[in-house]
C-alpha cells in the first residue's frame, strides 16, 4: 500500500458514515465558511425535511437471491459509469476548501463516476474538463443580460471542452435569503469583519490552503471581464449578472438548439415541470430542492421524486439531488424513481476534513456502503433497485399538485401487487 491508500484505510476506520465528517470539518473550517457548507435558506426546514424523509423511507429485502452478478455499474446519458452517481455542483468550492474542483475532478474520474461543475465553481470548465475526462458534466446558471450572450458562450466553452451533459439550473429565480450567511455578514463582495479575521486565524490549515492556491474567485467569468481583472471586479460582474435569472422554458429550448449532447434542467419539484422538460426534447431532469438553500417550504426532494417517475415513465432519465449522505440513500432513492443520485454536501465535508483525501474517502464510503445495500436487499443491480418494495409514507399523491391542493397526504405504497 502506498501513503496515500494508507491514509485512506486509516480514515475509514475513523469516519466509517459520512456524517462523523461534519464535526472534523467544523474544527477544520472558519465558522463562517462551514455555516455555508452546511446552512439551507430561511429556517432550514427543506434543509432537515430533506434529511428526515430519506429516513423515513423503508424497504423490504428479498433473500435466498444468488449474489454473484452483483454489479453496481450504471448506464446515464449514454454512458457507462461505476456506480449510478455523480459528484454534484458546488458554488464557490473553492473558499470551502482550496482547489476543491481540481480534487472533485480528479477523483471522479478515478472511481468512474461523473462530475458537474457548477458555473460558479472557483475552478474553470478547462480546468476541470481536462482533469475529469468523460466524466466531465456541466451545470449553467443564466446570466439573461445582452439576450444571455454569456450564457451561450458558456455553453460553447462546455462544448469545446467536451462535456458529456449539460444542465441548466431552474430554481434561481431569485437568490435564496440565507440567514446564517446573513448573520456573519457574508457576500459579494466580501467584507472582512474583525470577527472573521480571527475566525480564519484560527483555521491554520485552510488558511495554508488559501495561501497556496490564492484567494478563491468565479473563474469561470473572468474571460467576461477586462483583461487581468481583479477578483473584486468579477465579483461585481458577477453579482451584477444575477446568476441563474432569467431561465425561462423559452430560453431553455434556445439553450438545446444550441446543446447538440445530452441535456438536463436541475431544480424539479412538480411533475408537469418534468413534462415540459421532456416535450423540449430534454434527455432527463434532476429532481431537486437546491439542497434546502433556495425556498424553504418546498417539500423534501425524495417525497415528490415518485410522482415526477409516474409522470414522464420511462423515457426520460431522472437524477436525484438533496440530501445523500450514505450508501442506503442511494438505494432508497432508486426504489423511489431515480435513475441515478447526485451528491454535493457530502464531498465538501470530506474535503473540509480531510482535505484532497477528502473527495477520494466520501467516494469509497458510498460505493462500499451502496454495493453492501444491493447485496442486503437482493436487489444486486440498479435495475434490481428499482424493483425493490418500499413503503414511503411522505410521498406526493398526484392530487397533491393540483392548484389549490388536495389537503390531505396519502401513504405510497411500492412493489407488494
Amino acid at each position: 500500500m502506498n501513503a496515500r491508500d494508507i491514509r485512506l484505510a486509516k480514515s475509514r476506520l475513523r469516519y466509517p458514515v459520512l456524517g462523523d465528517l461534519e464535526e472534523a470539518a467544523r474544527r477544520r473550517l472558519p465558522y463562517y465558511v462551514y455555516d455555508y457548507l452546511q446552512g439551507g435558506t430561511g429556517e432550514e426546514l427543506s434543509r432537515r425535511r430533506n434529511i428526515e424523509a430519506l429516513r423515513g423511507i423503508e424497504i423490504v429485502p428479498r433473500y435466498g437471491v444468488d449474489i454473484s452478478s452483483a454489479s453496481m455499474s450504471a448506464s446515464l446519458f449514454g454512458q457507462t459509469f461505476n456506480a449510478p452517481m455523480a459528484i454534484g455542483p458546488i458554488g464557490m468550492d473553492g473558499a470551502i476548501w482550496p482547489n476543491a474542483s481540481s480534487h472533485l475532478a480528479e477523483a471522479a474520474r478515478e472511481a468512474g463516476i461523473g462530475y458537474m461543475m457548477s458555473s460558479m465553481s472557483a475552478g474553470s470548465i478547462e480546468n476541470a474538463a481536462a482533469i475529469a475526462g468523460e466524466n466531465f458534466w456541466f451545470q449553467l446558471y443564466t446570466f439573461a443580460g445582452n439576450d444571455h450572450a454569456v450564457s451561450f458562450d458558456l455553453i460553447r466553452r462546455a462544448r469545446d471542452a467536451d462535456a458529456r451533459m449539460l444542465t441548466v439550473t431552474l430554481d434561481i429565480p431569485g437568490a435564496g435569503r440565507r440567514v446564517r450567511d446573513m448573520r456573519n455578514g457574508l457576500g459579494v463582495p466580501l467584507r472582512v469583519s474583525p470577527k472573521m479575521a480571527l475566525g480564519t486565524l484560527l483555521r491554520p490549515a485552510w488558511l495554508a490552503g488559501l495561501a497556496r492556491n490564492g484567494l478563491p474567485r468565479f473563474a469561470n467569468f473572468a474571460p467576461y471581464c477586462r483583461e487581468g481583472a481583479s477578483k473584486a471586479e468579477i465579483d461585481a460582474f458577477v453579482s451584477k449578472g444575477r446568476p441563474g435569472g432569467g431561465a425561462t422554458w423559452e430560453m431553455v429550448a434556445r439553450f438545446r438548439d444550441a446543446w447538440p449532447g445530452a441535456m438536463t434542467v436541475k431544480g424539479i419539484l412538480h411533475p408537469a415541470d418534468a413534462e415540459k422538460a421532456v416535450s423540449l426534447g430534454l434527455d432527463g431532469v434532476i429532481v431537486s430542492n437546491h439542497g434546502g438553500r433556495q425556498f424553504d417550504p418546498s417539500p423534501a426532494t425524495i417525497d415528490v421524486l415518485p410522482a415526477i417517475r409516474a409522470a414522464v415513465g420511462k423515457k426520460s432519465t431522472i437524477l436525484f439531488d438533496s440530501g445523500i449522505m450514505s450508501g442506503l440513500d442511494m438505494v432508497k432513492a432508486l426504489a423511489c424513481g431515480a435513475d441515478g443520485v447526485m451528491v454535493g454536501r457530502a464531498f465538501m465535508l470530506g474535503l473540509a476534513a480531510l482535505g484532497a483525501d477528502g473527495a477520494r474517502h466520501v467516494c469509497a464510503t458510498l460505493m462500499e456502503e451502496f454495493r453492501i445495500a444491493l447485496v442486503q436487499t437482493g436487489a444486486c443491480t440498479v435495475s434490481g433497485a428499482k424493483e425493490l418494495a418500499v413503503r414511503h409514507r411522505g410521498a406526493w399523491a398526484v392530487d397533491d399538485f393540483k392548484a389549490g391542493g388536495a389537503g390531505q397526504k396519502t401513504t405510497s405504497k411500492q412493489g407488494f401487487e
